[in-house]
Formats: structure tokens, C-alpha cells, sequence
């Protein structure tokens, strides 16, 4: 396929706006980029899709996200309003995640999905529970991950809040979907955790003695006081620090939030190498308080962005995040732009890069994965790759995207979904959400009693 008529915006270490290029797409990857005379004579016969004059740019990609949490739009919790976090997940998410089956996994995985091509989103890094549902999971929601055409990486919650066996049964899970997916062009597996305050010591060195040498975890890390407050009870250590007593933080785990953390563990995490996902829409809605992030930059963690089940739309995402910490630090320095843009398009890339080591990602080069957003952004102010942050913050919007590719498959086109029937999914998911949504109900007024 030859991309034809385009201004390129590279992204990437050194990124570049390329105005008037061509690209050459081959085996799911860019092989080679230059003027379209050139390009058009080198492969005639390559089926052309016209740009238009749009900018053509990487997809995003979403560093931690819950695909499952898509039946909580809308609804009513019974009783009053959740005070804090750890209300909120016990009459909230965990009646929720009960509640789930195979048919509401797949149907609340699929409406993500169509929800992830719209705005752009070519790669989901997931995080999954369904207790009563644990083993072939991550198979159906890899299924609708195939069939929507994009990348993910995908995980089970092991946890200990719905006893032994259940949490076996993750442990499970996630071995085996690791090693189904190990050669999988666009899925891999991760191995998931919930939260150490939902994880005993036993569970832990279970995990640890499970795991393959060199992997990683997914984890939630202090996203309330409430985490801290139950390590320091278990084991006189801070979360981090009971984490890394069973080798779970490394180079290759994934801690998400880190909210409340201290120096200390700060310093632990630049140590092992360990990931940090920042997710500023659900801090704010969960009314967790905001990470350090200038901090945690200054300190060399590898800081990256999720949106923790929010929309796909990554843009709000880095919207959200630039916002958040000036108003929370009353201070407008906070949260510089390019430090957040190196965040969403280099960091995400570089962590995804984990799990597809023989790709590079989240770039547009020679031999990058071809997976590509065109953007119908008309600046009315000079854009250069020293301002795009800040045009990326003020200007850009989800709305202007047309056109999603992902591995050099056209996934939508013109606005039009190529691989998915939005209309279909949306009308199948809500013919389950009212079984899914008394069961949840039923859950949920068990916490009140």
C-alpha cells in the first residue's frame, strides 16, 4: 500500500513534520518514505490510499486501560455515594467485575475497541477481572482484539479477594495466555495483579514462583492511602517495598498510578527500571489526589499514560494530564507539554516495545510498524516539531481523525470502521446490560448489609 499526498508528523526520539511525502507499507511495516513520484515509479503496482493532505502520524497507544469496566457507563449505585477509593471499588468494581460473563467480557472488550479506532488508539496495554469467568478470558478478549485489527497487551487480576482457587485460577490464566500469544503478531500476555492491599504474602511468592524468568507484572501501586496503609500493616514495609521483597518490581512490570508513593520508593522504582502509568481522569474522578509526576520525571522513572477504562480518546488523556497538576500545584509551570507528549508517544512506545521486542513502535521510520492515524488538522499557526506538543494540547482533536491503520491494515477509512459493525456491538452489548446490571446490583447491595 502506498500512502500518498501526505504531511508525515514522525513522532519518535527526534520527531519531524515532512511535508508533501509518500509511504511505502509492506508486511505490516513502513518500508520506505519519500516524495510520491519517487515512491509511485519504485512500486507501481501498490494499491494507493490518498491522504489528501492530512497529517499522517503514529497511533496512539494507552498504557494501562480496564476493557471490562465499559458497563459501568451509567450506572446507579445503590445507597449513597461512595466517600472514598476503596468505596468505591467495594460497591463499584468488584460487584461489577462479578457480575461479568463471556458474552458481557466480549461485548464490553468489543465496544472499547470500537471506541479505541474512532480516536486513534492503535495499541491497549489491559488490564482484566471477571472472577466468575477467570479461565479463557484473555482468549475471548484476544479474539475481539483480532477481530478489530489492533494490538494489545493483555492480562488477568490475580487477587485474593475471592479466595484461593480464584486466585490460582489467575495465576493460571495468565501463564497460559502468555504462552499462547509468545509469537502472536498483534497480542501478547502480561501477567496481572491487583493491588497489594488484596494480596497476601503467600499470594505474592505464588505469583513470584510462577512467573518465567525475565517477565513482568501489571500492578496497581498506591493509587490511595488505602494501599499504604495495608502494607505497612502486613509487612511494616511500604507498597513498593513489599512488592520488590517478591521480585515484582523489574524492568518489565508495569506500575500503575503511584499516587501516594515516598522518596524512597521512588528511588526503588528508578532502580529495578520499573514502568509508571499515569492515568489523570480517573485520579480525578476517584478523588485519589494527583501523582508527582514533575517529580517522578526529574527522578529518571520511565513515566508513561494510561486512561485506566476511560475513553480511548489518549488526546484528553494528555489534556487531562497537563491540566491536573497546574490546577492541583497552583503552579503553571507544572506538567510542561513536551515532558507530557514525550510520555504518551515515546515512553508508551518504548514500554510497548517490551512485549513486541522485533518491532519499533510509536514512530513513523523506515522498517516501524505501519500503525498510523490520519488527522484533518488545518493549523492556523506555524507548526514545527519545537511547538507540536503544544498544538497536539490546544489544537488537535479526536473529531479529526479520519482514517485508522493499524500493522498496515485499514481499520477505518473516511470515518468509516472497516473491521468492526459499531451499530451491531453497541446493539449486542446493550441487550446484555440489563442482566449484567441486576447481577451488579445484587453484588453491590450485599456491601450495604
Amino acid at each position: 500500500m502506498l500512502i500518498t499526498n501526505a504531511k508525515l508528523i514522525t513522532l519518535g526520539d527526534n520527531p519531524r513534520i515532512l511535508p508533501d511525502q509518500a509511504l511505502y507499507i509492506e508486511g505490516g511495516r513502513i518500508s520506505a518514505i519519500g516524495r510520491e513520484d519517487e515512491l509511485a515509479a519504485r512500486y507501481p503496482e501498490a494499491e494507493i490510499l490518498e491522504a489528501r493532505g492530512q497529517y499522517v502520524m503514529p497511533g496512539g497507544i494507552c498504557a494501562h486501560t480496564h476493557f471490562y469496566g465499559a458497563y459501568a457507563r451509567g450506572l446507579a449505585l445503590p445507597g449513597p455515594a461512595p466517600r472514598d477509593f476503596p468505596e468505591i471499588l467495594a460497591r463499584l468494581w468488584w460487584p461489577l467485575d462479578k457480575a461479568l460473563d463471556r458474552e458481557s467480557v466480549r461485548a464490553s472488550a468489543l465496544v472499547c475497541l470500537v471506541d479505541a479506532i474512532k480516536h486513534g488508539t492503535t495499541s491497549l496495554i489491559d488490564h482484566h477481572a471477571s472472577p466468575n469467568f477467570i479461565e479463557g478470558s484473555l482468549d475471548v478478549i484476544g479474539e475481539a482484539v483480532d477481530d478489530a485489527g489492533l494490538r494489545a497487551v493483555l492480562c488477568y487480576e490475580v487477587t485474593d479477594r475471592d479466595g484461593g482457587d480464584k486466585m490460582r485460577a489467575g495465576i493460571a490464566e495468565n501463564l497460559r495466555f502468555m504462552a499462547a500469544t509468545a509469537d502472536h503478531e498483534r497480542l501478547r500476555g502480561a501477567f496481572g495483579l491487583h493491588a497489594s492491599l488484596t494480596l497476601s504474602d503467600e499470594s505474592l511468592s505464588a505469583c513470584a514462583d510462577a512467573m518465567p524468568e525475565g517477565a513482568g507484572y501489571h500492578i496497581h501501586v498506591a493509587e490511595h492511602e488505602a494501599d499504604q496503609g495495608d502494607s505497612l500493616v502486613k509487612s511494616g514495609l511500604n507498597v513498593v517495598e513489599r512488592l520488590d521483597r517478591f521480585g515484582i518490581m523489574n524492568d518489565q512490570t508495569i506500575a500503575a498510578h503511584c499516587v501516594h508513593i515516598e522518596a524512597h520508593e521512588r528511588d526503588i522504582l528508578r532502580e529495578r527500571g520499573v514502568w509508571v502509568s499515569h492515568q489523570p481522569r480517573s485520579n480525578m474522578n476517584n478523588g485519589v489526589g494527583a501523582a508527582d509526576i514533575d517529580g517522578l520525571l526529574q527522578a529518571g522513572i520511565k513515566l508513561c499514560l494510561g486512561n485506566d477504562g476511560f475513553s480511548n480518546n489518549m488526546w484528553a488523556e494528555w489534556k487531562a494530564a497537563y491540566l491536573l497538576h497546574k490546577a492541583v500545584n497552583r503552579d503553571p509551570r507544572r506538567a510542561d507539554g513536551m515532558n507530557i507528549a514525550r510520555m504518551a508517544w515515546r515512553n508508551n512506545a518504548r514500554l510497548l516495545e517490551i512485549f513486541f521486542p522485533r518491532l519499533k513502535l510509536g514512530e513513523i521510520s523506515a522498517d516501524a510498524a505501519a500503525d498510523l492515524i490520519f488527522v484533518d488538522y488545518q493549523p492556523f499557526t506555524p507548526l514545527s516539531a519545537g511547538n507540536l506538543p503544544w498544538h497536539l494540547l490546544f489544537g488537535f482533536e479526536s473529531s479529526m481523525i479520519t482514517t485508522t491503520i493499524c500493522g498496515g491494515r485499514v481499520l477505518m477509512r473516511d470515518r468509516q470502521l472497516l473491521t468492526l459493525d459499531e451499530a451491531a456491538i453497541a446493539a449486542e452489548a446493550l441487550d446484555l446490560a440489563p442482566a449484567v446490571w441486576e447481577r451488579y446490583t445484587r453484588n453491590a447491595q450485599d456491601t450495604l448489609q
